[in-house]
Formats: structure tokens, sequence, C-alpha cells
């Protein structure tokens, strides 16, 4: 029987230049990342090429035992659409690293249905998930710093609500107790972290 692993290594991506050309993508709205990976500005969307496009939304599907769910149907039907010789673009969100440790292997689809690099799609991309959790827990950070120094504006520390992140779904520290050690660690109260794609600053 053929793995997921040795079924990626016997496709090569294209680089990611040669796609935007495919896709109509001009140079100058292509920030690239390495050769496979680049975030496309805004702006490459005003640009008008006459071709009206359709739609399809996946969304809500419960996951096979084998981890197929919206990602890699999503990627299924983009390939089927290419082979029929259709034009095709997929906006799938960036993936949590969490579900890299799971049985899933990943959230860039499996099988024959994936979106390569997946070790660096998955583990890294574009940085952008790392940049949201430092805002995220920056801002909890400010929150404890507030009560350090006196807590002038009267917050109840039982009622925060505001969450630090990670990108790692760590059952462990989904409830926890922070602020033990001491009046310079905090002051005690509950708190725990959410995954990054389900924080507020996402």
């Amino acid at each position: 029987m053929t793995t997921d692993v040795e079924i990626a290594q016997q496709f090569t991506p294209r680089p990611i230049t040669e796609i935007a050309d495919q896709l109509g993508i001009d140079a100058e709205h292509l920030h690239p990342y390495g050769r496979d990976i680049a975030k496309i500005d805004l702006k490459a969307l005003q640009k008008k090429n006459g071709r009206k496009g359709r739609l399809i939304l996946v969304s809500a599907t419960t996951p096979t035992p084998s981890g197929e769910g919206k990602t890699t149907t999503t990627i299924g039907l983009g390939q089927a659409f290419t082979r029929l010789n259709e034009s095709v673009c997929l906006a799938l969100r960036e993936p949590s690293l969490g579900p890299c440790l799971g049985m899933k292997g990943g959230a860039t689809g499996g099988g024959y249905s994936q979106i390569m690099p997946a070790d660096r799609i998955n583990l890294h991309f574009t940085g952008d998930f790392h940049a949201i959790t430092s805002a995220n827990n920056l801002l909890s950070a400010t929150i404890d710093n507030h009560f350090f120094h006196g807590n002038k504006l009267g917050i109840d520390p039982r009622q925060i609500a505001w969450r630090r992140v990670m990108d790692m779904n760590d059952r462990s520290l989904r409830k926890i107790v922070l602020g033990l050690g001491g009046k310079n660690q905090g002051i005690p109260r509950e708190g725990g972290f959410d995954i990054t794609a389900a924080s507020e600053v996402m």
C-alpha cells in the first residue's frame, strides 16, 4: 500500500510564478516566499480580464476517520475541474499547526488531493499565524501589565474573557491558572489558550 508521504514524493510543485502567470496574476501583485509560496496583493482583484467566474463553497463537511474533510474535498474538486480544462483557483484558509500531530497529518489535503509543499505550508507558510499569535499575546501581556501597575481602570481579573493563543491544539493548556509565584508574576486567575485561528485578532 502506498503511503501519503510516498505519493507526495512523486510530485514536484510547480514554481509559484508559473501558477500565477497561468491565473493571469501580474508579477507586480505577487510577493514570493521562496519558489513555491507567495502572497497576492489585493490589487490583483481589481484587474478586469473580461471573464466571469463561478464560486463553489465547500463548507461544514464532517471529516472521515482518515481526515478527508473540507480541504481534501476542495482540492479534489479543483483537480477534477482542471482535468476538464477549466480555469481553477482555490482559496483555502491557512492551516493550523495543531492537526499536523494528529491522525489527519496536516491541513493541506491528503492522498492524491494535496497542496504542495505540504511540510512548508503546515509548519510556517508565510508567517502570518506567528504574527497573529504575537499580536494577540502582546494584548494579553498589556492586560497583565495594567494589573501590575495598579489597575487604574478597576478591571475585575475574574471577568477577563481575553485568552492567550498559540498555533497548537494542546489540550492541557485550554484551561490553566495564571499568575502563580508572587505579586511580580501577576494576579492568580483562571485563563487558557485558544488556537490562533480562533483568536479575536484572527
